[in-house]
């Protein structure tokens, strides 16, 4: 029996049914079920997450775990939803991400959670002969993003472009190398621009959906 493929949707636009970068993700996930209908597709919305605070308490629960120091019963505790958050996010087979460019990089929700779910000995490790590696390999993306302006290679525009860059290199210190890319940008310009390259962004979404 094939055992079922687990998509994990991670919403990180808080603008909802206005999200370009979300409607964008939801045409490419449509049009995958369409050829794929045995997916299971589970959805994140990270403005509607509980996400624990990252702050000092949590840092020295982490290396209090880590370094098998005597932690405390509140350090096992937070330490614990961390990695909860991390299984699950390591449990998908594949990740679809949509995100609109804040300030030329990734809003701060999903900074917040990358740094929740990214925990060594989860899906990261490190020693000293080999240094770090990723544990997540065999595992495919999806990057659908939004931007004000557009940021194509080649252009001066696209060294400001902290966006795309960042996400690619997270993913590939988890492992997972094989990520394919959706732009829908610009979207602050006249309508028949927006609307022309919001059009591109579907007609690559359905291209790319066929193959993910």
């Amino acid at each position: 029996m094939t055992a079922t493929t687990r998509i994990l949707h991670i919403e990180a636009s808080p603008t909802g049914a206005r999200s370009r970068s979300r409607d964008t993700a939801l045409h490419f996930l449509a049009q995958h079920r369409a050829h794929h209908p045995e997916v299971e597709i589970e959805t994140l919305d990270l403005w509607k997450t509980d996400l624990p605070a990252f702050d000092a308490t949590m840092i020295d629960a982490k290396f209090a775990v880590l370094r098998s120091q005597t932690a405390t019963a509140e350090q096992q505790r937070r330490w614990q939803g961390a990695v909860h958050l991390a299984r699950a996010f390591n449990a998908a087979d594949k990740y679809v991400f949509n995100l609109p460019m804040w300030n030329f990089g990734i809003p701060y929700q999903l900074k917040h959670y990358i740094d929740i779910v990214t925990l060594p000995g989860e899906n990261w490790t490190w020693s000293p002969q080999a240094g770090y590696a990723g544990l997540l390999h065999g595992k495919r993306a999806a990057l659908v993003y939004s931007s004000a302006g557009d940021y194509p290679v080649g252009l001066p525009s696209h060294e400001k472009d902290f966006q795309k860059p960042y996400m690619r290199t997270w993913l590939r210190f988890l492992g997972i190398d094989d990520v394919v890319e959706i732009a829908a940008a610009p979207t602050l310009a006249p309508p028949e621009t927006v609307a022309a390259a919001l059009a591109r962004a579907r007609v690559e979404a359905e291209r790319l959906s066929l193959s993910f």
